[in-house]
């Protein structure tokens, strides 16, 4: 399982021009779904996120959580992070879990963020998402487990 999370001032995802999930400061998640991956993978995963220092304290380090500035997490499938891109001009998907998994650990994935006392808003799982942000440093990281 892979995340790549970028600290946002803002950020919103719409499909067929409707915003479908929108936040304001904290965390906008990517995150894409490899076959091997359990719910296990998506718990590890959901509490680094959460709990990873990118946001500035006083002194301007990068010594806060999203749980310690009560951000918001925006949660969007993107099977392409998990393409393989090692050769070639084309990228292999071959690692990625079928639709049926990746949806059910993605949904699990925002119950786990839920559970924990985030403010989470999604995108469309399968669907063609618009995705815009406005990206606060710009801070970005890939996360894998």
């Amino acid at each position: 399982m892979k995340g790549l999370i970028q600290r946002v001032s803002e950020a919103n995802v719409s499909v067929d021009g409707d915003v479908v999930g929108r936040i304001g400061e904290g965390i906008l998640l990517l995150l894409g779904v490899e076959h091997n991956d359990t719910e296990t993978h998506a718990e590890k995963l959901i509490e680094r996120i959460i709990n990873y220092r990118i946001f500035s304290d006083e002194q301007g380090k990068m010594n806060k959580s999203l749980h310690d500035i009560g951000g918001q997490l925006l949660i969007v499938s993107q099977f392409t992070l998990v393409a393989d891109t090692a050769k070639g001009r084309r990228p292999g998907f071959s690692k990625g879990a079928s639709p049926q998994q990746g949806n059910a650990l993605y949904e699990y994935a925002i119950n786990h963020a839920k559970a924990q006392g985030i403010t989470v808003a999604t995108g469309q799982f399968g669907a063609d998402m618009h995705v815009s942000l406005t990206n606060n440093g710009p801070v970005t990281f890939l996360l894998e487990n």
